[in-house]
C-alpha cells in the first residue's frame, strides 16, 4: 500500500502507541484524581496483535513508532515488543517516551532489542516538588533512568516537561543547563487541556512567548532554527547564545494541527486521529475476528482520509475555555484520558 492523505492533505507519518493505561505517577496535568477506571486486561493488545496493527500503519506511511503509555515500562517484557517492532517493514524508528522510574535496569536491553530514541519526562529537578506534584517519593530512579539511557549509548536524548505556573515555571533555567550538562535536548511544553486535566486553568499555561522571554534574558539570547529534519515535528527548537538546543511544544497557545502527521493507538486497541477526539476507531475487535493484513490497512487508511481533526486549533477559539472533560465523563469512558491516548 502506499502513502495516505486526510481532508486536509496531512499525510499518515508516525504513530503513537499506548502499551498500557496504568502509570506509576500521579502529575496534576495528566492523572491528579485519587482513583481512575482502568482498561480490563483482558482487553489489552498482545504484543502480536500490536506488531499486525503496526504494521498496517506502516504500509501506509507511518514509519515513525513511539511507544507511550501511561508509562510504558510498566508492561512487562516492552523488549520483546520493540524487538518484534524492529522488523516490521516499513518502521524507519522506533522511540519511547518514559518518566524514567524504572529506565535503569532495562536502557540497555532496550538498546540491544533495537530503541532508537528516548525521550524522558522531568518536569522539576527539585524532589520535593515531585512528591508534591507527582506523589512520588523516586525522583532519584528518574535521574538514574536517564543517566543509564546515556551510557547504554543512546543519541538524540530528549527531557520534556511540562510548565505549570506556580509549581516550575521557575525552574526554566535550571532544566535548560541540567539538559545540557548532559548532553540532553530540553524541551518544554505548555499545559494542555487535554482529557484528564481535570484541573486545567488558562492562567497555569506558560505561554511560549513567555518561555522564550525567560530564556532570552538569562541565556545570551534566542535565536529560532529552521525545520529542516522533520517539518512536521511538534516542537519549535531555538539555539540559545551560548549554543543549547532548546526545544518548545506550544499545544496550547500556537497548535501545530496544520502539521500534525500523528496516529494513535490505545493499549485496547482503539485508533484516534486526534487527541482531542471524541471517538475512535476499534481495531482490536476485527483483528480478533480474523481480517486480512490487506483488510486492516484498508480499514485505517479509510478512517485516514475521513480525517478533518484540529482539535487544538478548535480549542483556541472557544471562548470559555476551561476543562475538556468533567471528571464524571472521564469514568464513563476512560479513552478520553490522555494516559490512556498516549499523551
Amino acid at each position: 500500500m502506499t502513502g495516505v492523505l486526510d481532508r486536509y492533505q496531512r499525510p499518515l507519518g508516525s504513530l503513537r502507541i499506548s502499551v498500557t493505561d496504568r502509570c506509576n505517577l500521579r502529575c496534576r496535568y495528566c492523572m491528579p484524581e485519587d482513583e481512575y477506571t482502568w482498561l480490563p486486561r483482558s482487553s489489552l493488545l498482545s504484543f502480536e496483535e500490536i506488531t499486525r496493527a503496526a504494521a498496517a500503519f506502516a504500509s501506509l506511511g507511518a514509519g515513525k513508532i513511539r511507544l507511550t503509555g501511561g508509562e510504558p515500562l510498566l508492561r512487562q517484557g516492552l523488549t520483546d515488543l520493540v524487538a518484534m517492532l524492529r522488523v516490521v517493514p516499513g518502521v524507519a524508528e522506533i522511540a519511547l517516551t518514559t518518566n524514567g522510574l524504572l529506565l535503569a535496569p532495562l536502557a540497555r536491553q532496550l538498546r540491544e532489542a533495537g530503541l532508537d530514541r528516548i525521550t524522558m519526562s522531568l518536569d522539576t529537578l527539585q524532589p520535593e516538588r515531585m512528591a508534591a506534584f507527582a506523589r512520588s517519593s523516586h525522583h532519584a530512579d528518574a535521574i538514574a533512568g536517564l543517566d543509564a539511557a546515556r551510557e547504554a549509548g543512546f543519541e538524540r536524548l530528549k527531557i520534556n516537561a511540562v510548565l505549570v505556573r506556580g509549581f516550575n515555571d521557575d525552574e526554566i533555567v535550571p532544566l535548560v543547563r541540567f539538559a545540557r550538562a548532559r548532553g540532553v535536548e530540553m524541551r518544554f511544553i505548555e499545559y494542555m487541556d487535554v482529557g484528564g486535566a481535570t484541573r486545567w486553568s488558562s492562567a497555569d499555561v506558560v505561554s511560549r512567548e513567555e518561555i522564550l522571554t525567560t530564556l532570552a534574558a538569562e541565556c545570551a539570547g534566542v535565536t529560532p532554527m529552521p525545520r529542516i529534519d522533520d517539518p512536521r515535528a511538534p516542537a519549535e527548537r531555538f539555539r540559545l547564545g551560548d549554543g543549547t538546543i532548546v526545544g518548545i511544544i506550544a499545544s496550547t497557545t500556537a497548535p501545530f494541527c496544520r502539521d500534525c502527521d500523528r496516529a494513535r493507538l490505545t493499549a485496547d486497541g482503539t485508533f484516534f486521529r486526534c487527541l482531542y477526539g471524541e471517538t475512535g476507531i476499534d481495531l482490536r475487535g476485527p483483528i480478533r475476528e480474523g481480517i486480512s493484513d490487506g483488510g486492516l490497512g484498508e480499514l485505517v487508511a479509510a478512517a485516514w482520509r475521513d480525517r478533518a481533526d484540529r482539535g487544538a486549533e478548535d480549542r483556541t477559539h472557544v471562548a470559555d475555555r476551561g476543562i475538556l472533560v468533567q471528571l464524571a465523563g472521564l469514568k464513563a469512558d476512560p479513552r478520553k484520558e490522555m494516559h490512556v491516548r498516549g499523551g
